[in-house]
């Protein structure tokens, strides 16, 4: 899909957008799809899109997910996430319901807030504002982009540990077949665990690179602490795309995000990094920041995450969505 494709199905779905760069090497917001931002390269979307989920909406009977790079609150599950407010999973009304705006903007720059209300598995309510700081560099075949991803406590009451977990965390997808991979630095055993079944006959080490095969027939999703310091997806096709997260803000320590049980309190095996693989034929490369001890009016949650996007522009393979776009648009 285009840069231009993906902006006219937004339109055209009634959907907000903002652009950072152009529809040929830039980012764009969607601005009522969560705060989604969709990476174009040399005119080409490289996230995951879902067309169906753009024209149409979630509501409580499902949960449409639309690809690109979504700011989540952790953790999911545990007595503390929030993904289990009201007893089986789903994504929090709040969350897919926001309204983002842009408020600021300048030259390869964009700011946008939305206010979110979240409500933990202790239903526990901790009124929020979410940030995302956008900033892209252009360097020929590639695209750098650089996101602050902010949560700021706005309620008024301190909250004690014990009481609450929260930390900014950021799902970039991708779709994942045959011959794609992650590649990252050899890592201990103490630095990576897997968040739900076992998952050692699809990972190992690789030469001199850990190797994570990401075309999979079960769901898994790795874990990854805080020496691990990136990690890389690499296309089947002709593109590869490197995450790192930056160190942490003082006070505050990476935690479990993992989708476990609701009523059990989260494990110490904190998370920097992570990378989830769905058999239905996407992935994702995460990254996750940290949380303080107590949770004051006015506290900032942050991390900068770089991601590289990079883009063999020599591969014919690329052809437009556009017909298959026409078509889905043609049904609202």
């Amino acid at each position: 899909m285009t840069g231009h494709e993906l902006i006219d199905l937004m339109l055209q779905s009634h959907r907000r957008v903002h652009l950072t760069g152009t529809p040929e090497n830039g980012v764009i917001a969607a601005l009522d799809l969560e705060g989604r931002l969709f990476t174009v390269v040399n005119g080409r979307v490289l996230n995951r899109v879902v067309p169906s989920a753009i024209v149409n909406r979630s509501n409580r009977n499902a949960y449409l997910n639309p690809g690109g790079d979504a700011l989540w609150p952790a953790p999911e599950g545990t007595c503390f996430g929030y993904e289990y407010g009201s007893g089986q999973w789903r994504v929090p009304p709040a969350i897919t319901g926001a309204v983002w705006e842009v408020v600021e903007e300048s030259e390869n720059k964009t700011v946008i807030r939305a206010e979110i209300d979240l409500v933990n598995n202790r239903q526990v309510g901790i009124p929020c504002e979410f940030e995302r700081h956008i900033e892209i560099e252009l360097h020929g075949k590639s695209l750098i982009q650089h996101v602050t991803e902010i949560i700021r406590y706005i309620g008024g009451r301190t909250l004690e540990k014990g009481e609450f977990s929260l930390a900014p965390w950021s799902l970039c997808q991708f779709d994942s077949g045959q011959g794609s991979k992650v590649i990252m630095p050899p890592t201990s055993a103490e630095d990576i665990r897997d968040m739900y079944e076992s998952s050692l006959s699809k990972r190992g080490m690789s030469g001199d690179k850990y190797v994570v095969d990401t075309h999979t027939d079960f769901r898994f999703q790795l874990g990854l602490g805080e020496n691990v310091s990136w990690i890389e997806f690499i296309s089947g096709n002709d593109y590869r795309v490197k995450r790192y997260a930056g160190n942490l803000p003082p006070g505050q320590r990476y935690i479990d995000i993992a989708d476990t049980d609701p009523e059990q309190f989260p494990s110490d095996d904190g998370v920097k990094l992570s990378i989830y693989c769905d058999p239905s034929g996407f992935m994702e490369i995460e990254a996750c920041g940290g949380c303080p001890d107590t949770l004051i009016p006015g506290t900032e949650l942050s991390v900068r995450i770089t991601t590289e996007y990079v883009v063999d522009t020599g591969n014919s393979s690329f052809v437009s969505d556009r017909g298959f776009l026409q078509s889905a648009v043609h049904h609202l």
